[in-house]
């Protein structure tokens, strides 16, 4: 199977966000949609045919069906047992239950702000990593449109007044509760952690749906919090 690298341009960005508005009403066909392009992305960084990737809260198996599709060799850890696919493993991104330096390629997406600990999921994902793979992390920030996932824009106000919101709104609790199961992290705390860390170079930090010339808003404070979105770190873990 052939890896062809995503073309980050405003049609692929238009194209995501459509897809992305229809989450609530057809998560199957978004899923499938974001897993395609996610793993055109990380092509641009590592070969998958052959390897041994591991997807980090990748519970329902969107992401690992795609990676296989494209000959790797995809496992899948998540804390949730209901959202588990079969073939996964039960387990913590906090304490991965993986040895040291026993996979190709450390994948996650948007799992980094649903963990209490985002810095140590992420150390432990360079720790399973082997001398010279990949690590590739996506996240939502916080402060993007859709930090507070479901009670987004209300998030603004406060995670706690959202969740009130939206219960106002829609007569039951958000899936997503501040500081329970969605927590704050921001642009500058991934950027810093990928630049100080000693397990790992940061190799590139992409704004995950837009277009690759609004790549500099990633180098100015306080508005890349606003208008990045997503953010996605890929790191080289260190010999």
């Amino acid at each position: 199977m052939g890896d062809t690298p995503v073309r980050a341009d405003l049609a692929r960005s238009l194209r995501l966000f459509r897809a992305f508005r229809s989450e609530q009403s057809d998560g199957d066909a978004y899923y499938t949609t974001l897993a395609a392009d996610t793993a055109a992305q990380l092509v641009r960084y590592a070969d998958l045919n052959d390897s041994t990737v591991l997807d980090v809260g990748g519970g329902p198996g969107y992401f690992a069906r795609e990676f296989r599709r494209r000959g790797a060799r995809c496992v899948c850890v998540d804390v949730n047992a209901g959202e588990l696919a079969g073939g996964g493993l039960l387990g913590s991104a906090m304490d991965l239950p993986f040895r040291d330096g026993s996979v190709d390629v450390c994948f996650s997406s948007n799992v980094l702000e649903h963990v209490p600990d985002p810095w140590r999921m992420a150390s432990e994902m360079a720790r399973v990593t082997r001398p010279g793979g990949l690590i590739f992390l996506a996240y939502t920030n916080w402060l993007s449109p859709w930090g507070g996932h479901e009670t987004s824009p209300w998030h603004y106000l406060g995670g706690e007044l959202a969740a009130r919101k939206y219960h106002e709104k829609h007569g039951k609790p958000p899936k997503n509760r501040y500081k329970e199961s969605l927590y704050p992290v921001s642009v500058a705390a991934g950027l810093r952690w990928a630049r100080t860390t000693s397990e790992v170079d940061l190799v590139d930090a992409i704004p995950r749906y837009l277009p690759w010339w609004y790549r500099p808003m990633l180098k100015v404070p306080l508005v890349r919090e606003f208008a990045t979105w997503n953010l996605v770190l890929v790191l080289r873990k260190r010999p």
